[in-house]
């Protein structure tokens, strides 16, 4: 494990403060690891949506499922088309919900300040 015995002392004004506890937050990274992170050089990014481990679970079980049906296919030169059928019906629905859930836009719940910051 990492030593890290040298503490750094960083002045922020209000609304600096404000904006990386928002980044952090939106991060889910403590503030320490957010930090080493730029110095590093990477930009940390969002938390993935909520239900993003539910739906990568499911598209693996999908994926899982076709390649079982093609495994089959192959070993007896036939392919159960309504099995297939219902897995890939089942993807395309599940690829919706996730670009309902990525990129879908959500109502606003925090008041909008007048300037954005990069980041």
């Amino acid at each position: 494990m990492r030593k890290r015995s040298i503490p750094v002392l960083v002045r922020l004004n209000e609304k600096e403060q404000q904006y990386l506890a928002s980044q952090v937050k939106k991060s889910g990274l403590s503030q320490e690891a957010f930090i080493r992170s730029l110095i590093n050089g990477y930009v940390p990014k969002a938390l993935p949506p909520p239900d993003y481990y539910a739906m990568m679970r499911e598209l693996h079980a999908i994926g899982n499922n076709l390649n079982q049906l093609a495994a089959k296919a192959h070993a007896t030169g036939h392919l159960d088309r309504a099995a297939f059928q219902q897995e890939a019906d089942q993807l395309r629905r599940a690829v919706q919900q996730i670009q309902q859930a990525v990129t879908a836009p959500e109502r606003r719940t925090e008041q909008a300040t007048p300037h954005a910051h990069p980041m």
